[in-house]
């Protein structure tokens, strides 16, 4: 959660809040490859002293806190997290000191006790019956008012919502169950509110002309100037522009080209890809006229691909650049094809819709069954292979359900498909809002199945024969 909801860069701070035995910092630091400097902050001086006797990596800071923010004072970070921190009690005074250990721009990440979850509720009830002391936790937050409290400080795009169905006791067979049942009830309505979790976020406002810092992550000269980037859009404006210069930003050694398919857009998408092509030869632009679709983009993006290696993708992804580094590295490490797979169990999902979750898993689970493969997520429309991959795909689907084509098509060809864990967060206001349509489109992913199986059970190719090789 700390690494996909922040998309992490190599080197920005962390502050860690009450580090306890430091085994959250070492997740945290493993998860991000040690890449990131981290401030381990105990309040206990005895957590302080085995914190300095262990061998954590180099980029770990231990420190002890005797009163906040102490030590702390006058330092500021990227981000800061903290776990079981809140309650009503301290909350107003802590926030109002942590917003000034936040460089502009920055988050904070909590994870706190879910008064609303039946678990601890009950625990709570049989601890008092029987007289069992616990530790003494406070008492548990209040959305509304911990809300307000954010507000009337200053952070900017807060959220406190409930987050994570394993919490303990969970028996070792049912785990895995868990597992996979736990990211479908984050996003079930009514249900969600019974988690375990809160996780609250909030974020320091920064300057109107500010802009995130990056660094540059292309790091594999396997890669250098071979990727052709293959984005379709349709009312895409205020997107394209801040797709481009972030890419360039993150991979620009990567990038052979930058393909924007200008599916019949009604806005100014075309123009401002025009405008930016002035500028970089790198950037170039399909015009598309009706009949419009996501499957006929991308085809005509793929035709036009000239890269040794293609990254399809849409514009709501240049917010998660830092996670397509897994994707790189497993592609230049041999694969032949890598998936960014929202729904692993160690992806974030947020704000999805409850009905594209239930679309989204039946499909995929009846499709694991009738194809005798596994795979978790090859719907999602980011993925990174190989031009020869890309050259023997034929879509034949017009809409959204191309995107199981793409997925479906190298896996059944048996080329070498892996999926990387990725976050997804639903889009934002001034991103603009998506054409996807559940009940138009999702039939047709079930067509691009049974088209599939059909050719399959007849010992025909999956794809037609005027696209073998």
């Amino acid at each position: 959660m700390v690494r996909h909801l922040f998309h992490l860069f190599p080197g920005e701070s962390i502050l860690e809040l009450g580090c306890g035995g430091g085994q959250w910092t070492r997740e945290i630091s493993r998860a991000n490859k040690d890449a990131n400097p981290i401030c381990a902050a105990t309040f206990d001086k005895d957590n302080h002293a085995q914190l300095s006797g262990n061998d954590f990596p180099a980029n770990v800071e231990p420190l002890y806190v005797e009163n906040f923010p102490g030590p702390l004072e006058g330092r500021q970070f990227d981000f800061i997290v903290g776990w079981h921190l809140l309650t009503r009690e301290i909350y107003g005074p802590f926030l109002y000191k942590l917003k000034k250990l936040l460089k502009p721009g920055g988050q904070f990440l909590f994870f706190e006790i879910n008064p609303w979850c039946p678990y601890y509720n009950l625990r709570r009830f049989l601890s008092r019956l029987f007289f069992v002391k616990q530790r003494d936790e406070g008492q548990p937050i209040n959305r509304i008012d911990l809300f307000t409290i954010l507000s009337e400080i200053g952070y900017v795009g807060i959220k406190i919502l409930p987050y994570d169905f394993l919490f303990p006791p969970i028996p070792k067979m049912l785990l895995w169950p868990m597992q996979n049942l736990s990211l479908i009830f984050e996003n079930t309505p009514y249900l969600r509110n019974f988690a375990g979790s809160l996780y609250v976020w909030g974020q320091k406002p920064a300057p109107e002309d500010w802009k995130r810092p990056m660094v540059n992550l292309a790091n594999r000269r396997e890669l250098k100037n071979r990727v052709s980037v293959v984005v379709p859009c349709r009312n895409e404006e205020p997107n394209v522009p801040a797709l481009v210069e972030n890419f360039n930003r993150c991979y620009g050694e990567y990038i052979h080209e930058i393909i924007i398919v200008d599916d019949n857009s009604s806005d100014g998408t075309a123009a401002v890809t025009k405008k930016l092509a002035a500028k970089d030869p790198k950037i170039r632009l399909i015009s598309r006229t009706m009949p419009n679709g996501v499957g006929r983009a991308l085809r005509d993006g793929l035709a036009a691909a000239t890269g040794q290696f293609v990254l399809l993708t849409d514009s709501d992804f240049q917010h998660i650049l830092p996670e397509l580094v897994g994707l790189f590295d497993a592609v230049a490490d041999g694969e032949d094809v890598a998936i960014g797979s929202r729904f692993s169990r160690e992806s974030v999902l947020l704000n999805y819709a409850f009905t594209k979750i239930l679309a989204n898993r039946g499909f995929h689970i009846l499709a694991n069954i009738l194809l005798g493969k596994r795979f978790r997520d090859v719907t999602n429309n980011l993925k990174l292979m190989k031009i020869e991959v890309a050259r023997r795909l034929h879509l034949e689907s017009h809409d959204f359900s191309a995107n199981a084509e793409t997925g479906l098509q190298p896996i059944l060809l048996n080329y070498n498909v892996k999926e990387i864990p990725i976050s997804w967060i639903n889009r934002s206001i001034d991103m603009g809002f998506s054409s996807f349509n559940l009940f138009k489109t999702g039939p047709n992913y079930y067509r691009v199945l049974c088209r599939l199986l059909w050719r399959r059970l007849l010992g025909r190719d999956v794809l037609p024969p005027h696209n073998r090789q």
